[in-house]
C-alpha cells in the first residue's frame, strides 16, 4: 500500500520541523553549556602601573589597574627588573606563570623586597621597571618614587604574586621572607 502524496508531504514536513527544532535547541544548549569564555590578555595600553614606598627602606609596593572596558588577564607574577642588572625579582612563594584576572577598574597589588636591611652585598641602581606581563615593556620608576632616595640596593630581590589588596601583598611578602 502506497501512502498518499498528501500524507507523505505531511510526514516530511513534520520530520523537517523536528530536526530543525532539535538542531536549534542543541545549538542553544551548546551556547549555554559550552566552554566558558576565557578573558584575553590585557593590552599594555589598557593598564596603569604604579609604584610607591613600601613602609620599609627595602620594600616597594606595586599596583596594576585595568583601565580597559573588559575583563582581561595578566601574568600572576609581576615582572620586576632593575636598571643595568640581568634577571628579575623572583616570586615568593616560588611559583610558575599563570593568569591573574582583572575586571574593568580592578587593581592587583604586589610587594617587592630588594635587599635585607644592612646588607652591603649586591648593587645599587637608580631605577626599577615593572611589567604586569612578561610580554609588556613595563614602566620605569626612579629610586625616589619607591622611597629609596640613595638608590635601590639589589641583592636577591623577591616579589609577591598579584593580590587583591595592598595589605594581602604586604602580608605575603612578610610571611615569605621571614
Amino acid at each position: 500500500m502506497r501512502p498518499s502524496s498528501a500524507l507523505t508531504a505531511a510526514l516530511t514536513a513534520a520530520a523537517a520541523l523536528a530536526v530543525t527544532a532539535t538542531g536549534a535547541s542543541a545549538a542553544a544548549g551548546a551556547a549555554s553549556t559550552g566552554a566558558p569564555v576565557r578573558p584575553v590578555h590585557c593590552q599594555e595600553k589598557s593598564l596603569r602601573i604604579s609604584a610607591s614606598p613600601g613602609g620599609q627602606h627595602n620594600v616597594a609596593r606595586i599596583a596594576v589597574t585595568n583601565r580597559g572596558g573588559r575583563t582581561c588577564v595578566v601574568d600572576r607574577i609581576p615582572t620586576i627588573t632593575f636598571r643595568g642588572l640581568d634577571g628579575s625579582a623572583q616570586p615568593v612563594p616560588p611559583a610558575t606563570s599563570g593568569s591573574y584576572v582583572l575586571s574593568p577598574g580592578e587593581r592587583g597589588y604586589a610587594a617587592v623586597r630588594t635587599a635585607e636591611r644592612g646588607t652591603t652585598q649586591g648593587h645599587v641602581v637608580r631605577s626599577l621597571s615593572v611589567a604586569a606581563d612578561p610580554a609588556h615593556y613595563g614602566v620605569t620608576f626612579g629610586a625616589a618614587a619607591v622611597g629609596m632616595d640613595r638608590g635601590i640596593r639589589v641583592w636577591e630581590p623577591v616579589t609577591t604574586l598579584w593580590h587583591t589588596s595592598r595589605g594581602a601583598a604586604d602580608r605575603a611578602l612578610a610571611g615569605a621572607t621571614h
